[in-house]
Order: structure tokens, then C-alpha cells, then sequence
């Protein structure tokens, strides 16, 4: 679990032709992304957006990628929310800029990632990011909203390993207010049905640093299988270089044990 990196004053923003020539300037280490997110990594400079985003041509169906499934129609265009009786997710909006900044801020979120937006101002930057990524179908961004409040206390992310979304990569960071209170496997329980279901996904894979015992302990709940130990292989916050699990769950695997999970 990673989170976005912000560069010196006077960074250049790298460019990257997204489907439909969408012109993508994206935040280095997302919030869960584990640096093998290649097609939608780049360097980020909030200061530069305006100076970096031209206009852009609409992003035409035909240049997509194709998925597997696509019950919810347009989801490029338009996030769906997902809803229980618990939790929301939806996309991000502007006006959540202050509650991620307080959140992703936290010691206890940053012990095992990257540093968040530090700022409002950077939080917005991120956020308008992930339209524009999403837009070009190779992000999603979900915020956590707990039910009965209005602004979200984590974020749900996926992105692909291939050229459409059969292999994915998830990342999620959670308020520690929330942690031990279902939160994370009720938002989980939703966006893995969403991969699933929705976008044709096969295989999700999830990392999460050895020291992170409740990390590794919810991904294992869920029915993921530990695949190996990538050693030395991300920078978090301070500067500490740690090892991470890789895990993966399978369609199969989550077909197996969602109805033990959630009844």
C-alpha cells in the first residue's frame, strides 16, 4: 500500500497516451499502488496540472479496453457507487480533499506507505487525477464512506496488470478509527464483487509489507493466497525500505469463500 509521492518545486510532469489519446499526468506511488502500475505511472506536480492538461479529444467507446463483462454499463464515464447497509463507495469528489488529507495523514495509516497529499490543494490535484484516469479506463478510485457520515475515511482502488482488467491490482488505505470494525471486509466483500462481476476479472493481486500483520491477515479472511516475499522492495514513509507479501485471490477462491464470509 503506497501513497502519492510529491516531487521537488519545478518537477515536469511525464505524459502517457492513455486509450483515445487521453493525456494522463499521473502521481507517482498511488495510494495502494505498488509501483508495477506501468501504464498509469508518471511523475506528479499539483503546480503544473493547469500548465500540463490540453485539451483533450473524448474518449471514444471503440478506444477502450475491451473487459470480459460489462453489466455496469459506462463505469468510465460514470462511477457507480456501491452501497450496503454499512458503507458507501463512490467516487472521489473535491469537497473530500480535507477529510484525505486528514486521514492518509495519520502516523498509524503512513507506517507502512508512502507519504499522502500533505495538503488540500494536493489532495484536489489527486483527485482530479483519478477522473481523468478512470475516464480512460485503466483506474478506479473508490472512497469509504461509513453510513450516517458524508466524507470518507479510506479509499478502495483497482487497476490493471494487462491490457484489460482479467488481471488486477488492489490497494486500499483505511482511517485507524475504523480498523477492527468490519469496515475494511464490507468494502472489500463490495469492490471484489464489483472486479468479479463487472469488470471481468480473474485474478486480483494485493501486497502488503511482512510487518503488517492485520494487512496480511485481512487479505488471507478474504481468501487470497500468499504467493511469495518480495524482498526490500518499497519505500515508505521515513525512508524505511520494507519487504512485501504478494498475494493473490482467484475468482474460484472468492466464489469458495464468500458465502462463508458474509451471510
Amino acid at each position: 500500500m503506497t501513497m502519492p509521492k510529491q516531487p521537488a518545486p519545478g518537477a515536469t510532469v511525464t505524459r502517457i497516451v492513455a486509450p483515445g489519446d487521453l493525456l494522463l499526468d499521473v502521481p507517482v506511488g498511488l495510494p495502494g499502488n505498488t509501483g508495477r502500475a506501468g501504464l498509469i505511472s508518471a511523475t506528479f506536480a499539483p503546480s503544473t496540472l493547469s500548465m500540463a492538461q490540453p485539451l483533450r479529444p473524448k474518449v471514444r467507446h471503440d478506444d477502450l479496453p475491451k473487459f470480459a463483462s460489462q453489466r455496469r454499463a459506462d463505469w468510465w464515464a460514470e462511477l457507480p457507487s456501491l452501497v450496503s447497509d454499512a458503507v458507501t463507495l463512490r467516487g472521489l469528489r473535491a469537497t473530500d480533499a480535507g477529510a484525505l488529507v486528514s486521514v492518509l495523514g495519520s502516523p498509524s495509516v503512513e507506517a507502512y506507505i508512502s507519504p499522502g497529499p500533505a495538503t488540500p490543494d494536493e489532495a484536489r490535484g489527486f483527485i482530479d487525477w483519478t477522473h481523468r484516469a478512470r475516464e480512460a479506463g485503466r483506474y478506479i478510485c473508490f472512497g469509504i464512506v461509513p453510513e450516517g457520515l458524508t466524507q470518507p475515511v479510506g479509499l478502495f482502488q483497482i487497476w490493471p496488470l494487462e491490457q484489460s482488467f482479467r488481471t488486477a491490482e488492489w490497494g486500499f488505505a483505511l482511517g485507524h478509527r475504523y480498523w477492527g470494525s468490519g469496515l475494511f471486509m464490507e468494502s472489500a466483500r463490495l469492490v471484489a464483487d464489483f472486479a468479479f462481476d463487472d469488470l471481468g476479472t480473474a485474478r486480483i493481486e494485493g501486497r502488503a509489507a511482512a510487518e503488517n500483520a492485520r494487512g496480511n491477515a485481512a487479505l488471507r479472511k478474504l481468501g487470497a493466497e500468499p504467493e511469495g516475499l518480495l524482498r526490500r522492495c518499497f519505500e515508505c514513509t521515513g525512508g524505511v525500505v520494507r519487504d512485501h507479501i504478494l498475494w493473490a485471490l482467484l475468482d474460484d477462491d472468492w466464489r469458495r469463500v464468500r458465502p462463508t464470509l458474509f451471510r
